[in-house]
């Protein structure tokens, strides 16, 4: 492995234009994230042409280099290669020249946003809801009882990931916006308090500096917490540049707090509940308009979704769903169909194709996108290169989440939507929703498989 990215190790950062063209540099689950200050500067066929680099695009300024499933060790090499640790706090340079804000520098400046604060912490969901699932097994197959202290445990250990919510993405908002981690971390801790609970079950007021507080639980929220730590990463950077150096190390929390406190409880955490709330009922309401051609129609829709980078708008929704009605269902069933059968219609071209590198990248892309739910290897190594593949996999999930929308199949476990070892977030007390689930996710790929062998023919003159 380390041989087949030692080139894109050594060049891709001369390639985006070097250090000083980089903003900042991270990766999400599959891809290498590049802002840069000037675009002019990337040279996006060299890049293209980087062993190892599956596909590129431009999100905004952000360049998006798609890796795989190696993204977090390339990533790492590449940092400590080019000394990009201290890149990732550098300050814009007021002599670049300025790129004309549009409505999509804005839309993508959003979910920009909203992966650095969430999907950080998908790793943790993830984790968390196996465990519950494990467990849910257990009790139902007669291992493990519900008042079993192993099973209490356990269950309170992962439900401390979503009850806790407000304070991890406190700490990876304040991250994101350049504010002080404890500080966002705190804020989000002051909604999931003891006490504040106690006093909202109660139907106790609170007021404070004469201000009414809106009585609500905010267990499992987070909109809100990332609205008051974007406002506080500028309140911080006032009283930061205002306030004397001698005493800027006390000031500056004190202030900032004393400040957000009252900003936090009065106003973004009951926007950001509403917000929530509208999010969650006004998908649920498309999904009640839609039934089960909705859920098709995104399933076919979600590759493109994911070249787009617009797949990370649904995580909000996703996590609010499962925190407000205890269950999600129209994205995920969709996107479970539709990641799988990207790696089945690889895996069919495999079979088909006569030529062994066709055969070899196939294989492996589409292994990797079934088992492992990383589809951008399949996607832009096969489906998207040879067409009729893409086509066939659109068929087969409109196909397959059809059904799934027609059973009425929701995800009631949050653990990704990747992969065949998905399908345990289906698992609920209605031993239907995890047949249903498999029915139709068998149907997906029935058609899928079928269809590619139908549609594919090997390129002629084409070299990979």
């Amino acid at each position: 492995m380390a041989n087949k990215y030692d080139t894109m190790v050594s060049s891709i950062v001369g390639l985006v234009g070097g250090k000083e063209n980089i903003r900042s540099f991270a990766h999400c689950v599959t891809r290498l994230r590049f802002n840069v200050k000037d675009k002019g500067m990337v040279n996006v066929p060299e890049i293209e042409k980087l062993p190892g680099a599956v596909g590129v695009q431009w999100a905004g300024n952000q360049l998006q280099v798609i890796i795989g499933q190696d993204v977090g060790t390339v990533y790492d090499r590449i940092r400590k290669e080019a000394e990009l640790e201290e890149q990732e706090s550098v300050s814009e340079n007021l002599d670049a020249p300025k790129a004309k804000k549009t409505f999509g520098t804005y839309v993508n400046a959003f979910f920009d946003a909203i992966s650095g604060c969430i999907i950080p912490l998908i790793p943790m969901l993830m984790g968390a809801g196996m465990i519950k699932i494990i467990i849910m097994l257990l009790n139902m197959a007669g291992w493990l009882a519900s008042d079993n202290s192993t099973y209490i445990v356990l269950n309170f250990a992962a439900d401390a990931a979503f009850y806790f919510l407000p304070i991890f993405v406190g700490g990876m908002a304040a991250k994101k916006f350049k504010a002080t981690p404890v500080l966002g971390m705190f804020l989000g801790a002051i909604l999931v308090h003891p006490t504040f609970i106690s006093s909202v079950s109660e139907g106790t007021s609170l007021t404070i500096f004469g201000l009414p507080i809106y009585a609500a639980s905010y267990k499992s929220d987070f909109i809100g917490t990332i609205l008051a730590v974007f406002v506080m990463s500028y309140v911080e950077r006032f009283f930061r540049k205002w306030i004397p150096d001698f005493i800027k190390t006390i000031a500056v929390p004190a202030c900032t707090l004393l400040v957000m406190i009252p900003l936090t409880f009065c106003a973004f955490a009951p926007l950001g509940k509403i917000i929530g709330n509208w999010l969650a009922n006004g998908m649920i309401w498309l999904y009640g308009v839609t039934g089960f051609f909705g859920i098709a129609l995104l399933a076919v829709l979600r590759p493109f979704l994911v070249m787009t980078g617009m797949h990370t708008a649904f995580t909000p929704y996703v996590l609010n769903a499962m925190a407000t009605v205890g269950y999600e269902p129209f994205y995920s069933p969709a996107c479970t169909v539709a990641n799988l059968n990207q790696g089945i219609s690889c895996l069919a071209v495999a079979i088909k194709s006569k030529r062994s590198d066709v055969k070899s990248l196939a294989a492996s892309s589409g292994f990797t996108a079934v088992i492992g739910g990383i589809t951008e290897p399949a996607m832009y190594g096969i489906n998207l290169r040879y067409k009729t593949p893409m086509i066939a996999a659109c068929i087969g999930s409109f196909v397959g989440a059809a059904y799934l929308g027609l059973t009425h199949v929701y995800m009631h476990s949050f653990t990704g939507a990747g992969g065949i070892f998905s399908i345990v977030m289906y698992i609920s007390e209605d031993p239907w929703s995890i047949i249903n689930a498999i029915i139709g996710l068998v149907i997906g790929a029935v058609v899928t498989f079928v269809a590619t062998l139908f549609l594919y023919k090997d390129p002629v003159e084409e070299k990979m």
